[in-house]
């Protein structure tokens, strides 16, 4: 009836059974933290807003392909979120960096 000797193989089985998956999530998730630190740095803490130039958050090592969701505006500009901190492109590689409040 038993399918493993005890509690450290079957926790062994099922860890390398989901490294694969665990690996690829935590990679992800890394990186969203990072780009959330980032926007976060970059947006003096009694701010709104702020503009900087795309070139400045890639050089601290933001990656722009990683988000965790979008906002459209009535006006069809989309908001580019990691978790609170959201960043909207604009013209001549400037960015403008939000913080959504709750």
């Amino acid at each position: 009836d038993k399918k493993f000797c005890d509690d450290y193989c079957r926790n062994n089985f099922n860890n390398r059974q989901n490294s694969d998956q665990t690996n690829y999530v935590r990679k992800v998730n890394n990186i969203l933290r990072k780009n959330r630190r980032i926007l976060a740095d970059l947006l003096a803490e009694k701010e709104d807003f702020v503009k900087v130039r795309k070139e400045k958050m890639t050089e601290l090592g933001f990656l722009f392909t990683y988000h965790t969701h979008t906002y459209l505006t009535q006006k069809g500009q989309t908001y580019w979120y990691c978790y609170e901190y959201g960043f909207l492109p604009l013209e001549q590689d400037w960015v403008l960096i939000v913080k959504r409040e709750a």
